[in-house]
């Protein structure tokens, strides 16, 4: 099965003849391996080959607002529910839910087992840890700055030395707080993809978990064909209804990475 990089948006593509459908997703279902899974199957299943491009949700929004993509596949409900408001997206629908974890190396481990999301960040402002964020408007870091408000107002800025922005993935922004020694907030899945390169090194562990906060939930959704008329709004449907159908839920709840579940299947 062979796929490739389209220069123009970076579109991951599985050739097999005929129009792809292009969807714009967040960089977790990609990093992950999951997409690498869906594709085919959904190909097998309806003859439509799938092409994505993975950003930050926020970018994947915008390439559907821009009528460049058919389908989005995204994670941060509040900004897609008034992405559907104002007419840019239609038949959104849920999908699958992992949960999010602080992540960072083991020493800082004694210091915030046991803590909440918000007490853990209320410890890491206090004693100005190294902190990486996505910087990216993507739905973690829609959540990270969703927790920061939540206990300081608003988040940390450029100028608090201890914070810095990646505007990279999530895999990316994984490496670069371990070269720091520093905190990041990550979806459990991409971690666990992390955790798999390692090969036996010692690597950032997760430092804070389980908090109802910390939910993870996905969405899919068309790209309005009244707005963009020449999208590819029937192969779009047909992906809501393959990836929410007993066949695309059962791939999900079935994808593992070291034998650990990555995404709960929820669609309604």
């Amino acid at each position: 099965m062979a796929k490739f990089l389209s220069i123009a948006l970076g579109f991951v593509v599985f050739v097999f003849g005929g129009e792809p459908l292009k969807m714009a997703t967040t960089t977790s279902t990609d990093n992950t391996g999951l997409l690498d899974v869906l594709a085919p199957k959904f190909q097998k299943a309806t003859g439509i080959e799938l092409q994505w491009v993975s950003v930050g949700t926020g970018n994947a929004l915008k390439l559907g607002q821009n009528c460049d993509v058919s389908v989005l596949l995204v994670h941060s409900p509040k900004v897609e529910e008034q992405y559907v408001a104002d007419g840019y997206g239609v038949d959104r629908k849920a999908v699958m839910y992992n949960d999010f974890v602080i992540i960072g190396e083991e020493a800082y481990l004694k210091d915030l087992k046991g803590k909440t999301i918000q007490e853990a960040f209320a410890w890491i402002k206090q004693h100005k840890i190294p902190f990486v964020s996505r910087g990216d408007k993507s739905g973690t870091h829609n959540k990270e700055v969703a927790i920061w408000k939540k206990v300081n107002g608003s988040a940390p800025s450029r100028e608090d030395s201890w914070y810095q922005e990646s505007g990279q993935g999530m895999l990316a922004t994984i490496n670069i707080a371990n070269q720091k020694k520093a905190i990041t907030l990550s979806d459990r899945g991409t971690f666990i993809k992390y955790r798999t390169s390692l090969k036996g090194q010692k690597g950032l562990v997760i430092l804070v978990e389980g908090d109802d906060v910390l939910k993870n939930f996905y969405s899919v959704m068309a790209v309005n064909p009244k707005r963009c008329p020449k999208v590819d709004y029937q192969g779009a449907i047909k992906f809501i209804d393959w990836i929410t159908g007993k066949e695309g839920q059962k791939a999900i709840k079935d994808f593992r990475l070291q034998n650990q579940q990555l995404f709960i299947p929820n669609a309604k």
